[in-house]
């Protein structure tokens, strides 16, 4: 693929990162096309990548986080390493790193340091809880995280908590580590400022969790754990089909709850049903609403109701389990999957969800541990006999 035709192309990201967070920020400059070298530990490399061997040996997690990169083995404990690590910050553009708290000060890699020896670079801090505050030396994992922001407290059911079926503060984090980059090189392009960038996972839950947030504060109490049942608006969630099977459908306004009652349930006395008849009074009267539902749902089958469903124009689905999702038509009819390269072998990977009209994304292999140490010290002048010398003192 022609690399001049993404919109990141000349821009030179060097990562210093693991797990999940900075590698989906910088996977996503990498579908823009730009060039992100990836530093690794020299012999295991990120750790992420002995997360678990499902993908032909490889770990799902960094098949996911790391394809369109370079790896490039460095030892940052060797003096020699670090002088090739700023070698190549001198040429580079971005300097992500979401490093253990002070481990990255401790390099000589603080926002400080960088400020100082390479002015035009813009550094991007992925931290757990912030770089100052009471909580800036804990680490920080995801799960902490769900559960220090109350995230937890409303996931599951009335009996019991639950995490999320995703890395949901890692992607929170990494999906603002990304868009703030994509402003500091906006704002470094037109007003020639550099702005160094700083995320936490703590920080960016938090933001997404804005609207439980209020309604706690301004209604005195959380909002319940319902399971599949939102917890603010009713109708909204899964019933028990004819068939055994989960069908959700979801009444976002009066329009459709006189649909449903009228079209769809055969009730229409329930439309004016002072139970019944605001949005509020049918999260009040939930149980009695649900009850009236079950019964419909209990006489029909889940194909049967929702075709029915969609026909009075009421939004439903059923409940697909991962492997449904991966035959989902949508993704098929829409073209959004494409092959990509790993270690002895390849991989289906969806497109990102952002298209940009004729700038297709990249979509190039994931790197073996140290697969471009080489031509990446080639590049900045050390010969075949270095590098070697370099590989036998473990500094990469």
């Amino acid at each position: 693929m022609d690399v001049q035709r993404h919109p990141l192309s000349g821009v030179t990201v060097v990562s210093l990162e693991q797990a999940v967070a900075a590698p989906y920020a910088t996977r996503q400059l990498a579908d823009l096309g730009a060039r992100v070298i990836k530093v690794e530990r020299p012999g295991e490399g990120d750790f992420a990548r002995r997360y678990d061997t499902t993908v032909h040996g490889h770990s799902s997690y960094f098949v996911w986080l790391n394809r369109s990169k370079e790896s490039l083995t460095l030892n940052l404990k060797d003096p020699r390493g670090r002088e090739i690590l700023h070698r190549l910050l001198a040429g580079a553009d971005v300097f992500v790193q979401n490093l253990a708290p002070g481990a990255a000060g401790r390099l000589g890699l603080g926002t400080d340091d960088l400020a100082r020896r390479h002015p035009r670079l813009i550094p991007c801090t992925v931290s757990g809880y912030g770089t100052s505050g009471p909580w800036a030396d804990r680490k920080a994992y995801d799960l902490l995280v769900q559960c220090q922001t109350g995230l937890v407290s409303l996931t599951g059911t009335p009996e019991g908590t639950a995490r999320t079926g995703v890395s949901v503060a890692d992607i929170a984090a990494g999906m603002y580590a990304y868009s703030g980059v994509l402003t500091a090189l906006y704002t470094r392009a037109t007003a020639g400022t550099v702005h160094p960038v700083e995320v936490s996972l703590f920080e960016a839950l938090a933001e997404w969790m804005g609207q439980p947030a209020y309604y706690t504060r301004y209604g005195g109490s959380q909002p319940p754990r319902l399971g599949t049942q939102h917890a603010t608006i009713a109708p909204y969630g899964t019933y028990r089909t004819a068939d055994g099977r989960e069908v959700l459908f979801s009444i976002q306004n009066e329009r459709e709850w006189t649909a449903l009652c009228t079209e769809f349930l055969g009730r229409p006395e329930l439309t004016d049903d002072p139970r019944f008849a605001t949005g509020s009074a049918r999260v009040t009267h939930r149980e009695e609403l649900n009850a009236v539902i079950a019964e419909r749902f209990a006489r029909s089958d889940a194909d049967e109701l929702l075709e029915e469903l969609e026909a009075v124009g009421i939004a439903c689905a059923g409940v697909n389990d991962v492997a449904a999702f991966l035959g989902h038509p949508v993704l098929a009819a829409r073209d959004r999957w494409r092959e990509v390269a790993v270690p002895g072998a390849t991989v289906e990977a969806l497109l990102p969800p952002a298209d940009l009209a004729g700038l297709p994304p990249r979509m190039d292999p994931v790197p073996a541990v140290g697969e471009h140490t080489e031509s990446i010290l080639g590049d900045l002048g050390h010969s075949p006999a270095d590098i070697a010398a370099l590989r036998a003192d473990a500094v990469v």
